[in-house]
C-alpha cells in the first residue's frame, strides 16, 4: 500500500515521540526509531521534505544501519530545497560546530565522525537510474563533514548511516 508524507500523522509535539511512534499509520512502516524521530516526527510536515520527497512511496523503504566510506559522502546531494544550505553549512562547518553541545564538537575532534547517524536514502528510490545516496535529514552533520574534508581536518574513513533502498 502507497504510503506518502501528507498521508501521515503530524506530530504533536505534546505527546512526544513515544505517542507519535505508536500511531497506526506510523507502526506499519515498521522503521527503526532513530529514523521515525530524525525524519517523520523532527521534520515530516515541513515544507521543504514535502517539496522533495512527497512523491516517495515510504511503504518501499528498509533501513539498515551501515558504515557508510567518506568518498561516498564527499559530494552527497540532499533534496534541491536544501542543497543551498547544505553547500552553506560546508563552508561555515566551523562557525555551525561552535553552536553544537561540547560532546558533539569533541566527536569531531577525537574520532572524525558526528555522534547520531544521519538518514540517507538511495538516490535510485527517487530517481530509478540514478546511483549513490541522498541526505533525508542530517544536512548539518554532513555539511560538517564536507566543510571538515575540505579544510584538511580530522574526519574519519566511514560514518556510521541509517540508508534506506527499496
Amino acid at each position: 500500500m502507497l504510503v506518502r508524507l501528507e498521508d501521515l500523522p503530524a506530530a504533536d509535539r505534546d505527546q512526544g515521540i513515544s505517542v507519535f511512534a505508536t500511531l497506526p499509520a506510523i507502526a506499519r512502516l515498521d522503521w527503526p526509531g532513530e529514523v521515525v524521530e530524525q525524519w517523520l516526527y523532527d521534520h515530516g510536515r515541513h515544507l521543504e521534505f514535502l517539496d522533495d520527497y512527497g512523491s516517495l512511496d515510504l511503504s518501499r523503504i528498509r533501513w539498515t544501519l551501515k558504515d557508510v566510506a567518506v568518498d561516498d559522502l564527499k559530494a552527497i546531494p540532499t533534496g534541491r530545497s536544501d542543497q543551498d544550505w547544505l553547500d552553506e553549512v560546508a563552508a561555515e562547518h566551523r562557525r555551525w560546530l561552535s553552536l553544537r553541545p561540547q560532546r558533539y564538537r569533541d566527536a569531531w575532534e577525537d574520532h572524525g565522525s558526528w555522534l547520531v547517524p544521519p538518514i540517507l536514502i538511495t538516490r535510485a528510490l527517487l530517481y530509478p537510474r540514478s546511483l549513490g545516496l541522498q541526505v533525508i535529514e542530517g544536512r548539518m552533520r554532513v555539511g560538517i563533514l564536507q566543510g571538515r574534508l575540505a579544510d584538511g581536518l580530522h574526519v574519519a574513513d566511514v560514518h556510521r548511516a541509517w540508508v534506506g533502498s527499496a
